[in-house]
């Protein structure tokens, strides 16, 4: 994100192939449709909106009806046809992809800020993380929290997402740890992966679910073993900012995390060595997705 702009790189990056044009604020989180043709950011100023994935112009935005102000997160459905946002407000709400259009009332739950949302890879439960240490799993057809909230963390959630197969939710909190959870149960599996010495602001897992990447504050990425939760290697460093997104190329083989230190790297997720050269943009918000979905050519 470049000025307010979001921007894609080919991989190994040296350049910027475009960027979203004119709309100058921050922008807080990105989510990629499944068919890689748009990109919905939100704002926080305004609504989530639409840009072109390959020009970069906007191409639309969600309609009135819940977050005027203060969108924070957001995800696309795995077919594309849904879009969900965590407000500053507390609630949740899906939209109409195509139309913008809001589904159903808001989901009610957390009772502060909601940081990060993501789907069930069969787009049937959708989970999010709040400011208030809590983790909800929402059942998304009619729009009701599934079972309690799922508690451990002492620390805002910052990132949530689940494993490939849809067993397993995993999270990255400001108290420096990853934990991981029974998708279907809601509880705790194994311990706490702890290694970071600053808050876990992404996490996610691989393209196979055997292994987890975390970027943190402490300026640092990490990859670990999602069967037994052990650090895999040492970390992989060089940001001279906090590890604020990470993502896996979809076969698996490279690693690419984006810094408050204005960089993006990509990763031999193998040898944790760097691959090509650093790209350097005005500041990196969220996601980095993007660019992985070019790493695999």
């Amino acid at each position: 994100m470049q000025n307010g702009k979001l921007l894609s790189w080919p991989a190994p990056p040296s350049e910027s192939i475009g960027n979203t044009g004119a709309n100058t604020s921050a922008v807080n989180r990105t989510s990629n449709s499944p068919d890689g043709s748009d990109i919905a950011a939100t704002h926080p100023d305004q609504l989530a909106r639409f840009y072109d994935a390959e020009t970069g112009p906007e191409v639309g935005k969600l309609r009135e009806g819940h977050h005027i102000s203060r969108s924070w997160s957001v995800a696309y459905s795995p077919d594309g046809q849904h879009i969900t946002t965590g407000s500053w407000h507390m609630f949740i709400r899906i939209w109409e992809a195509k139309t913008g259009a809001t589904i159903g009332k808001p989901l009610q739950g957390h009772t502060t800020c909601v940081l990060s949302v993501a789907y069930s890879p069969d787009g049937q439960p959708i989970v999010s993380g709040s400011h208030d240490k809590r983790i909800r799993i929402w059942d998304a057809e009619i729009g009701a929290a599934v079972g309690k909230p799922l508690e451990g963390h002492t620390g805002n959630v910052l990132s949530i997402a689940y494993s490939p197969d849809g067993r397993h939710i995993i999270s990255g909190s400001g108290d420096g740890t990853i934990r991981i959870w029974d998708a279907v149960t809601g509880s705790s599996v194994g311990k706490p992966l702890k290694g970071h010495t600053g808050g876990v602001q992404s996490a996610t897992y691989s393209p196979n679910g055997r292994y987890i990447i975390s970027g943190s504050w402490d300026r640092t990425t990490r990859i670990w073993d999602a069967e037994t939760g052990s650090a895999i290697g040492k970390p992989l460093e060089g940001y001279t900012g906090s590890v604020l997104s990470v993502a896996y190329s979809p076969d698996g083989r490279c690693i690419v995390s984006g810094s408050r230190d204005r960089t993006i790297r990509i990763w031999d997720a193998e040898t944790g060595s760097v691959v090509g050269q650093r790209v350097v943009s005005e500041f990196v918000m969220d996601r980095v997705g993007s660019s992985t979905e070019r790493l695999q050519a």
